[in-house]
């Protein structure tokens, strides 16, 4: 979703128009969420190098299918890496097995090193999936699809809240962060700077609770009871169909080469 509104989007409904990502964008979003959770889990399910390779192959289909920018999406999903660098760099030195070299008599084994990648292979496609298919629907949609497959409302309630008032949480931060500014507060490592930020994310709660609560007495105003109605209605399409067939026989034929 972030990665799907660029700058020159006037609003969400414009940045998430299906057209915009080819036969990818005109699926049900219904059937897009389904499908990524079979996906991610014949991924990890996955236990040899083949196989997973195979599942970041069909990562790489759906992008070319979905026609984002292929630079920046796997720009960001490199940087998903940066989370897990330091776990697979120390992996080979974690597990025992046939040493490759030592550091500072530490040996790094074999069998690590092929477990690094299987994390990485495993980690990276499944996250490339979910920018393809999920990340690509407009906030709201995604809110309705989590809807329509009778996901908890709570949940849907906090997703819908949240996408309508992340904004103004950050310019709200960014007020703080002006006015401190004003006052000549420069940041360092010290009590000082630690004790401002503390205060900073204090301000931030209080006033998101005051404003919480000024929400709820307008929403409840206005008749709300508890229940979004939403007046979008999906339907499945023989695209959808085929869609799920298809992506349905790679994750069973992974699952084939993954025993091979």
């Amino acid at each position: 979703m972030a990665h799907a509104l660029e700058p020159q989007a006037k609003t969400l409904a414009e940045a998430g128009d299906g057209r915009l990502y080819g036969p990818v964008g005109e699926l049900d979003p219904r059937m897009r969420i389904v499908m990524v959770c079979v996906f991610a889990i014949a991924t990890v399910a996955l236990q040899t190098i083949p196989a997973l390779i195979g599942a970041f192959a069909v990562s790489l289909g759906l992008l070319v299918a979905s026609r984002l920018p292929k630079g920046r999406t796997l720009k960001r999903m490199a940087m998903m890496d940066g989370f897990i660098i330091f776990m697979l760099v120390l992996m080979p030195f974690s597990m025992p097995g046939d040493a490759m070299f030592t550091v500072f008599g530490f040996p790094a084994s074999w069998q690590g090193l092929w477990k690094a990648i299987e994390i990485a292979l495993t980690a990276n496609a499944v996250i490339l999936a979910l920018m393809v298919l999920v990340g690509t629907m407009e906030p709201v949609s995604l809110g309705h699809a989590l809807h329509r497959l009778r996901c908890p409302e709570v949940l849907v309630h906090l997703l819908m809240f949240t996408i309508r008032y992340i904004e103004v949480l950050r310019e709200e931060y960014l007020r703080l962060r002006g006015a401190m500014k004003i006052r000549g507060f420069r940041p360092g490592t010290n009590w000082h700077t630690y004790r401002s930020f503390g205060y900073l994310v204090g301000m931030m709660l209080v006033r998101a609770i005051e404003r919480s609560e000024r929400i709820l007495g307008a929403m409840k105003c206005r008749g709300f009871s508890g229940r979004l109605f939403l007046l979008q209605e999906y339907s499945l399409h023989r695209r959808d169909y085929v869609f799920a067939a298809t992506l349905s026989a790679l994750c069973v034929a992974l699952l084939y080469l993954d025993h091979l």
